[in-house]
């Protein structure tokens, strides 16, 4: 996977569209929520991608890095 800022951006601005953790931003799900969906399957097409993405980095412990990347409202 080739990653490029606009995606690391994307990844921790995009909000949840549907289920418990609706509206939330994906930076903010818990690592439980995403144990789950790598158990379960990720969705397909971009939300499926970023919170691969963000699997992996929490997995890592790398979400920290992530930070800056924040918009503030």
């Amino acid at each position: 996977m080739e990653l490029d800022s606009d995606q690391l951006v994307d990844l921790v601005n995009m909000k949840m569209p549907f289920g418990k953790y609706k509206g939330r931003v994906l930076l903010d799900l818990p690592e439980p929520y995403l144990v789950w969906f790598a158990g379960k399957g990720f969705p397909a097409g971009k939300l499926g991608e970023r919170l691969a993405l963000l699997y992996e980095i929490k997995l890592n412990g790398l979400e920290s890095i992530l930070e800056p990347l924040r918009k503030r409202v």
